[in-house]
């Protein structure tokens, strides 16, 4: 049975488990502090609505047992509370019972705010962080040797992630077959940070090494992920490498940074012995009890992969999907199509009488995408700005919007304190909102160095047209209760 622990990945678990407390902390920092406007009583898609219309069984949520804004915050600030104390190594201390307790309640939190998430949470690193989480209550503390099983689902888990990603663009796009893909990427991508011009302007033959780099390593650095050290260690090396750079070109939320976590695991503990200079207890204990609860969540789990297996070799292949409600086992996938052109929305009031052509509109000014064109892109991953990123959605299509975006405007018009929060700076002041609103499209690109120096701006914009005409309070109407 010795076969079934792994003392020799004590270092490794350290440091996945630690990446994977920061990564909870910062994805409950964010529901914190976003929730009431977008998900709250009377948020735009209210939590209460959302629970009354659909079974507790397709979404377990604690939230479909009881909600207020008032416990969703304090379920929030339960899961900050963990993160850190796993974080700060606290829980490493605890008995294994009490390790189990723990990272499952971080589990149960998160997993509860992502299933009554809807729009806002409908995107793969929410599941990921799901899935790496509950692998992570079966690890164990300090004074237990890793499970030899879990630290193989957690290189299933990896393999998937990368693998699911390269299929995904070889079967979509065509310009990530013909290697052009990343002439456009850095521009168009959803929140570009301060580097994305820089990477935007390398020479197309260097975008073309990008995205062999990229296809070498999701297609064929990967399986070394499922051999024996020390490909296992230079295969997760790659990975780390190559999540490093995508964290230096963009703001993807914290995908790429989970992604360099789980592939810590990978790499040889006796690595990690060297650089952190710790080293593990003599005597490592492995419970009886313990040993077969893993063997049995472990063939659980190898059961419900049959889903996500088929999904990555067939041809009509789903990108971050879950195939059970407790987003155990996913499939994921990235940017199987890339934009050519980049299409910005940007909110215009107006406390004019009428919303004729000699108004005066002003604009709202968001925290992240796009706007004035003099401002630098702002670094904000790992954090994630929930309305910026569905923004750029609303570009490409203003029909993205949904439910949401006339209730955004009605927030707007209504001057609501917490909606305003999400922005970073509003033309009016919440006493005294706009008469209309309306959302104006534009073209955007990347300034040339020639017109960098000149100007000064990081982009240069081309009005399109209008994307949602201007609306008033009477246009808008009101709202549905939130129950």
């Amino acid at each position: 049975m010795d076969w079934l622990s792994d003392p020799g990945s004590w270092t490794s678990r350290l440091v996945l488990t630690r990446g994977l407390a920061l990564v909870y902390l910062v994805a409950f920092l964010v529901a914190l502090r976003q929730f009431r406007p977008l998900l709250g009583s009377h948020g735009m898609l209210p939590i209460p609505r959302y629970t009354a219309r659909v079974p507790f069984r397709s979404k377990p949520s604690v939230f479909g047992l009881h909600y207020s804004d008032r416990f969703f915050a304090g379920c929030c600030w339960a899961g900050l509370l963990l993160s850190a104390a796993a974080l700060a190594g606290l829980v490493e201390r605890l008995p294994l019972w009490a390790w189990m307790v723990v990272w499952a309640l971080l589990w149960a939190l998160y997993l509860s705010i992502v299933n009554v998430g809807q729009t806002w949470y409908g995107f793969g690193w929410e599941t990921l962080l799901c899935e790496a989480g509950f692998l992570a209550i079966f690890l164990g503390p300090a004074g237990v040797a890793p499970p030899t099983l879990v630290l193989w689902l957690l290189r299933w888990l990896l393999f998937r992630l990368e693998f699911g990603a390269g299929l995904i663009k070889l079967r979509g796009d065509r310009c990530w077959r013909d290697l052009t893909c990343l002439r456009y990427h850095h521009e168009t991508q959803p929140m570009p940070n301060p580097a994305s011009r820089w990477f935007h302007l390398l020479p197309p033959r260097l975008h073309t090494v990008e995205t062999l780099a990229n296809h070498a390593t999701q297609l064929v650095v990967v399986w070394g992920l499922l051999a024996p050290q020390p490909v296992a260690t230079v295969a997760a090396t790659v990975v780390i490498v190559t999540q490093g750079y995508l964290i230096v070109s963009g703001n993807f939320s914290w995908l790429n940074w989970l992604t360099l976590v789980l592939a810590t695991s990978v790499v040889d503990g006796r690595v990690w012995t060297a650089v952190l200079h710790v080293s593990p207890p003599r005597d490592l204990a492995s419970p009886v009890w313990f040993t077969a609860l893993v063997a049995v969540v472990a063939a659980g789990l190898l059961g419900l992969s049959w889903r996500p297996a088929r999904n990555l070799v067939s041809r009509r292949q789903l990108m971050n999907a879950s195939f059970d409600p407790l987003h155990l086992v996913n499939t994921y996938g990235a940017f199987g199509s890339v934009s050519r052109i980049r299409y910005e929305v940007v909110v215009e009031g107006t406390d004019d009488l009428l919303a004729g052509p000699d108004a005066v509109w002003r604009e709202y000014e968001f925290r992240g995408k796009p706007g004035n064109v003099h401002r630098r892109p702002p670094q904000v991953a790992p954090y994630h700005l929930r309305l910026d990123w569905l923004m750029w959605f609303v570009g490409i299509d203003p029909g993205y919007g949904g439910r949401w975006l006339p209730v955004f405007l009605r927030r707007l018009l209504e001057g609501d304190r917490a909606t305003l929060r999400l922005l970073r700076r509003s033309p009016f002041p919440p006493d005294a909102p706009p008469r209309w609103v309306r959302v104006r499209l534009y073209r955007y690109r990347f300034t040339t160095r020639a017109e960098k120096r000149e100007t000064g701006a990081w982009w240069v914009r081309t009005p399109v047209g209008i994307a949602v005409d201007p609306v008033s309070l009477d246009d808008v109407g009101p709202l549905p209760s939130a129950r």
